[in-house]
């Protein structure tokens, strides 16, 4: 199915919800722009379509920031969200909980990397990299961690020790933790070593930090493909030579697969690609399948470092291990193996990159480069106000897109259920789009 069109975008119950919520949430929270037409405001939505409440729908190539990767509404995934409501809504997670808890951690240790058969739940991708933070430090005794520019890992404060970004982590100035350093991402595009390959010279910051720094680091936490950065993917042999890194200075290796993870990069987690294991792993986002969940998962020494709990868990919230949560993540990973979804990742994603590189030769001076794999992928523009000029244009020709980086990059990360005739026709409006620009 494609989209259709039936009012102005925004339509007149979008603009008057807009201006309902102008009055009533902080304002800023949600970007509120009526002179470019945005934002608007959804009502239903199936597979990659959305609907708004004006009953235009959209493709949405976003996927809602990565996930609904089983397609919105999945049949599956509603089933068992329905079915649990009927029976045990909310369980307490660190006390009494469900069956579910259990079958969802032992699930997630068989899909894996290595032996990373211990978790922590959480809500969010915060949760999980604050997780990964606090276990990191009990297992190695030290603070520090070491992370990357451009890197995004969450806005929660120990997240935002780790997240490079001024723009978030200024306004609390005095309030963000300090034990987080940060070194340059490998980037072959912006790389400025002559080198043919990059990838010794950017490693090279990594050691010269535990070098310099190795009496306080404990751990580096990672993208193994940013993805707010810009979807910028290192170069092959890195996530490697940064394993061999970490086994050599003693450090724990975190790799940060909120987005990455469940098959989005075409395999189930984008390290698995090059074989590494980090000691750390953090998922979120396509594994609830819409419903709101994370986990932490790490190896049997690093979890043992945690120690029993007594009566008292150092680490947990009210809806940890939520029965809906948990059913709803069962399904969605149901989903994901049923269907092998990390496999149909590649094989459409390869084609979505095909057509783009096509984009790209008929439009060389607007387009640099289309960069990524699977179905997690970027087109980045020479100039900023072209990419930013997109995200709205194409919205009126029924598509939903986000910029990234540092808003040159347009990323395309749909559904996993993405079919060729909806990337066509999406190829077909960011054409028609950039030929209005060039007239």
């Amino acid at each position: 199915m494609l989209p259709t069109r039936k009012t102005a975008i925004p339509g007149a119950k979008s603009l008057l919800l807009a201006g309902e919520l102008r009055r009533s949430e902080n304002p800023n929270i949600t970007f509120l722009d009526p002179e470019r037409r945005f934002p608007v405001f959804w009502e239903s939505a199936s597979g990659s379509l959305v609907t708004d409440v004006d009953g235009n729908s959209y493709l949405d190539l976003t996927a809602a920031f990565g996930v609904m990767g089983v397609g919105h509404s999945n049949p599956r995934v509603v089933g068992a969200i329905q079915k649990q409501a009927a029976v045990l809504i909310h369980g307490m997670g660190d006390v009494h909980p469900s069956g579910l808890k259990v079958r969802l951690a032992e699930k997630i240790a068989e899909h894996s990397p290595g032996d990373l058969g211990y978790v922590i739940f959480g809500l969010n991708g915060g949760d999980a990299v604050e997780a990964a933070l606090k276990s990191a430090r009990l297992a190695t005794g030290k603070p520090g961690v070491l992370a990357f520019r451009s890197g995004y890992h969450g806005l929660t404060m120990g997240a935002l020790a780790v997240t490079e970004r001024a723009d978030f982590r200024t306004p609390f100035s005095g309030q963000v933790p300090q034990f987080g350093r940060h070194v340059p991402f490998c980037d072959p595009v912006s790389c400025s070593f002559s080198c043919k390959s990059c990838t010794r010279a950017c490693l090279s910051f990594v050691e010269s930090a535990f070098r310099d720094y190795g009496d306080t680091l404990g751990a580096v936490i990672v993208e193994p493909i940013q993805g707010r950065g810009g979807i910028v993917e290192p170069p092959p042999g890195y996530l490697p030579g940064l394993r061999d890194l970490c086994d050599r200075y003693g450090m724990l290796l975190i790799a940060d697969e909120i987005f990455t993870g469940w098959g989005r990069t075409g395999d189930y987690f984008a390290c698995d690609a090059e074989g590494v294991v980090p000691d750390i792993l953090c998922m979120g986002k396509a594994m609830g399948g819409g419903f709101p969940i994370s986990a932490c998962a790490m190896r049997p020494d690093v979890a043992a470092a945690w120690g029993t709990s007594t009566g008292e868990a150092m680490h947990t919230s009210t809806f940890l291990g939520h029965p809906l949560a948990c059913a709803a993540s069962l399904a969605a990973i149901g989903e994901i193996e049923s269907r092998d979804l990390p496999a149909r990742a590649k094989t459409v994603g390869a084609y979505f990159k095909a057509r783009l590189h096509e984009l790209a030769a008929r439009f060389p001076a607007h387009i640099a480069e289309v960069r990524g794999r699977g179905l997690m992928l970027g087109v980045r523009f020479h100039k900023r106000e072209v990419a930013l000029g997109l995200v709205y244009e194409l919205l009126q020709r029924g598509l939903i897109v986000l910029p990234a980086g540092g808003g040159d990059v347009i990323e395309l990360v749909p559904p996993l259920v993405i079919e060729h005739e909806q990337i066509d026709f999406a190829i077909k409006q960011i054409t028609a789009a950039l030929d209005a620009l060039s007239v």
